[in-house]
């Protein structure tokens, strides 16, 4: 039935957030027609949490070290925000070449 999910992210510079994901982050892609470039993503997840309302949805990438991480995206020139400590995971947003916010998170949970 399901065989994978599609995220979209929206950015007033998507070329430089594109340069981004394919060589900083190194993810794989493939160039679908005229430079549009689609992310292959590593093993994902995905919660439901109650609210009064619906919406909005978040995207959050996950790694298994959050300093380590924020470590090499310095070293990138790519700035994060404070590491804050949730009940969850200890989690970060870095700033996209676009200027756009990406979560990121070191997961304290069990993974599906």
């Amino acid at each position: 039935m399901i065989t994978g999910a599609h995220s979209v992210i929206y950015s007033t510079d998507a070329e430089a957030d594109k340069e981004f994901f394919k060589d900083i982050l190194k993810f794989t892609n493939v160039d679908v027609g005229h430079g549009w470039l689609i992310f292959g993503l590593p093993p994902s997840e995905v919660a439901i949490h109650p609210s009064t309302e619906n919406g909005p949805v978040e995207f959050y990438l996950l790694c298994d070290d959050i300093n380590a991480f924020v470590k090499q995206m310095s070293e990138q020139n790519i700035v994060c925000g404070p590491i804050q400590s949730e009940r969850w995971g200890n989690i970060t947003q870095l700033t996209l070449p676009g200027g756009g916010k990406l979560g990121v998170y070191e997961p304290k949970h069990a993974r599906p």
